[in-house]
C-alpha cells in the first residue's frame, strides 16, 4: 500500500459513508489528514459508517457532516461546513454519485427506462454535484495550493451499461479536463475511473454480471474500494505535475 504524511491537511469527500468514499475517508485519516465525511441527510450507511470510524480510533479526525450535492445550496452549504470546521481544505474527493437503480440490475436496452426523472437524478448527482462542490470549494483550495479528485468511471470512456450513468461519468471526465484548466496553476484537478468495485452498489448484481467483467481483466478478480483509494491518495499527495488526468483503475482490459 502506497503511504504519504498528510497530518494536518484538511480533506472534504463526498460519498463517504459506504465504498470508495469511506474507504477513502478511512486511508487518509490514518495518514494523518482532517477529514469531513459527507453523506446524504438520512443516509442509510452513515450509522455504519461511524461505528467504523469510532471503531478504529479515528472518530476524532472524521467528521460526518450530512449534505446532497445534487442540490446547488446544499452542495455549497455543505462544503462551507467542511472548510469552517476544518479551517481551509486542502484535497477534495468528489465521490458522491449513483446509478439510481437502488442496487437492482435492470434492462438498460429499454429506452423507455430512462425517464426525465430518471436522467435528471443521475445527471445532477453524477455531474452537476461534482461542479457544485468545485466552485464553492475553489477559493480555499487556492489558498492551499490543494487538488480535486473525482470518481469517474470506465464506463464513461468506453460507454456501455445504463445510457445516463455512462453519459455522466463522460461528462464529468471533460469537467475534469476543463476545471483543470480554469483553476491551473493553483488546483490541480484529476479523476479516477474504475472499473467494477465491491461496494453495496455492485453487491446486488448478477454472478454472471461479474463474472464477465472479470474475464475481460488481465487481473482477474473484482477492485476493492481500498485499491481506488490509494489512487485518489496518490493524486492528491502526488506529484505536482499530474493534472487533468483521468486514470482508469481495471486491471487493464484484453
Amino acid at each position: 500500500m502506497i503511504t504519504a504524511d498528510l497530518t494536518d491537511k484538511k480533506v472534504l469527500i463526498t460519498g463517504a459513508t459506504s465504498g470508495i468514499g469511506k474507504a477513502t475517508a478511512l486511508l487518509f485519516a490514518r495518514l494523518g489528514a482532517q477529514v469531513v465525511a459527507s453523506g446524504l441527510p438520512n443516509d442509510a450507511h452513515a450509522e455504519t459508517a461511524i461505528g467504523e470510524f469510532e471503531q478504529a480510533g479515528l472518530g476524532g479526525r472524521i467528521h460526518v457532516v450530512p449534505g446532497d450535492v445534487s442540490s446547488e445550496s446544499d452542495a455549497a452549504c455543505m462544503v462551507n461546513q467542511a472548510v469552517e470546521r476544518l479551517g481551509g481544505l486542502d484535497y477534495l474527493v468528489n465521490n458522491a454519485g449513483t446509478p439510481a437503480t437502488a442496487g437492482k440490475e435492470v434492462d438498460y436496452n429499454d429506452l423507455d427506462f430512462y425517464t426525465e426523472a430518471f436522467w435528471q437524478k443521475v445527471i445532477t448527482t453524477n455531474l452537476y454535484g461534482p461542479f457544485y462542490c468545485a466552485r464553492a470549494a475553489a477559493a480555499a483550495l487556492k489558498a492551499s495550493k490543494g487538488a480535486i479528485v473525482s470518481t469517474s468511471s470506465t464506463s464513461g470512456a468506453s460507454g456501455g451499461g445504463s445510457l445516463s450513468y455512462s453519459s455522466s461519468k463522460a461528462g464529468l471526465n471533460i469537467l475534469t479536463r476543463n476545471l483543470a484548466a480554469i483553476l491551473a496553476p493553483d488546483v490541480r484537478v484529476n479523476a479516477v475511473a474504475p472499473g467494477l468495485v465491491d461496494t453495496p452498489w455492485t453487491a446486488g448484481f448478477s454472478a454472471a454480471r461479474k463474472e464477465g467483467s472479470v474475464r475481460m481483466s488481465m487481473m482477474p478478480r473484482i477492485l476493492q474500494p481500498e485499491e481506488v483509494a490509494e489512487v485518489i491518495l496518490f493524486l492528491c499527495a502526488g506529484p505536482a505535475m499530474v493534472n487533468a488526468q483521468v486514470i482508469t483503475i481495471d486491471g487493464g482490459r484484453y
